[in-house]
């Protein structure tokens, strides 16, 4: 039973734990929310920092998921710049800040978040090398594509809008190779080719060149020396999990993504404590295995989920994986689940060279995922279609004539 007298503690100031704060409060929890960030900056998205604020087509402020007086308004307190370093979960404390600072808690939700794998080469420490996970990184990066005599400039996209030379060094054959494949991932090198992007695939890189601080040039493993002035490292993210491992919470294993191991109403391994957004490996029944997902949607979802079930009031978390992207002029949305090896075919619904159409990779005659690149208003039914599990006739799913609405069973 939730009465007045509990505290719930939020960790993690992303897009997750704020929407959680917020959740609580719309669903009428009276009693005490403490949300910790570790950084200074009010809780903010993270999708503006690769697209709009890093293009200069957002002002700063827009990144923020409320105005910073908001959390007063809604007696939210607000730790910034507070890092937790313990949970005692006999004791139900949470302990953070550099004095020994601790609270109670009666529901706790870990969303920390993930953070920037580190490139593991001689050179990482030059001024000239970028990450980008944080709005300073945001702001740092964004600073130095300025200098190149732009004012309007996702990662591969915006160097070139501010009229930088890109090489972009990838191990895979494709960009997007786990996701996509070969098949559409071939299109996303396509349109980076057309605007002057330089691709060097089945490469890794050894060492980042550098004198006085100062990066000079990128080396890879086929002996090529590309120069450079900066590196952006763009090799993904890893789950911050340290704080939960330490506290005796179950953790996936890394073949499975890692990440907090959570029920379907995102509980842990502790019935008291949750965990949503980037950190949370999930059973989802739909393609009945774990999930840990990295995309904006599964945030903005998931913590209002996990506030939700930490009031009783949860249902099963099973909203079909989902993100999009926008690169010069092709806009993208994904929905559903489908690596390597999970499906038999690409069908595709349109005009693939004219970059107007729906992909949809399919096992069996049943959709797994589906892609709509500059046709809008689709992902409705092709989340349907994943849905409802049934075969269909691959031949009406590749005619644009028939409504995808006719095609869910």
């Amino acid at each position: 039973m939730v009465d007045a007298d509990q505290t719930f503690v939020i960790v993690g100031g992303g897009l997750a734990g704020a929407k959680a704060a917020e959740t609580l409060r719309t669903e009428g929890f009276t009693g005490r929310v403490i949300l910790v960030c570790d950084e200074r900056d009010h809780p903010y998205e993270r999708p503006p920092l690769s697209k709009g604020y890093l293009l200069g087509k957002e002002e700063r402020d827009s990144v923020f998921v409320h105005e910073p007086a908001w959390y007063a308004q809604h007696d939210i307190e607000l730790h910034l710049g507070q890092t937790v370093v313990a949970i005692d979960r006999a004791a139900k404390t949470v302990h953070y800040g550099d004095d020994g600072t601790h609270v109670r808690y009666d529901k706790l939700l870990l969303a920390t978040g993930a953070e920037p794998r580190r490139l593991d080469v001689p050179g990482t420490g030059l001024a000239g090398v970028h990450h980008l996970r944080r709005l300073a990184h945001a702001e740092r990066l964004k600073g130095v594509l300025a200098t190149l005599g732009r004012d309007n400039g996702h990662l591969r996209a915006a160097p070139r809008e501010y009229g930088a030379e890109v090489t972009v060094v990838e191990p895979g054959p494709t960009p997007l190779h786990g996701v996509l494949g070969p098949e559409l991932g071939a299109l996303f090198a396509e349109l980076h080719e057309a605007h002057g992007v330089r691709f060097r695939f089945g490469v890794r890189l050894t060492e980042i060149v550098g004198q006085d601080g100062v990066v000079l040039a990128a080396r890879t493993d086929d002996g090529e020396e590309h120069p450079a002035h900066d590196v952006l490292a763009a090799i993904g993210a890893a789950p911050r999990t340290a704080l939960a491992q330490a506290a005796g919470l179950e953790i996936a294993d890394r073949a499975a993504g890692g990440g907090i191991v959570v029920d379907d109403h995102l509980r842990t391994s502790d019935p008291d404590v949750y965990a949503a957004g980037d950190v949370a490996s999930f059973h989802h029944a739909l393609f009945d295995t774990n999930l840990r997902v990295e995309h904006w949607a599964n945030a903005l979802n998931g913590g209002p989920a996990a506030a939700r079930a930490m009031l009783g009031k949860g249902l099963a978390h099973d909203r079909v994986p989902y993100f999009f992207t926008d690169q010069y002029d092709l806009g993208m949305e994904y929905s559903g689940w489908a690596p390597a090896g999970s499906y038999d075919q690409v069908v595709i619904r349109g005009d693939a060279a004219k970059r107007e159409f729906v992909a949809f990779w399919v096992k069996e005659g049943r959709v797994l995922a589906g892609m709509n690149v500059n046709v809008w208003d689709v992902t409705e039914p092709i989340q349907q279609l994943i849905r409802s599990k049934s075969p269909v006739d691959t031949d009406a799913l590749a005619d644009p004539h028939v409504p995808l609405e006719s095609l869910v069973a």
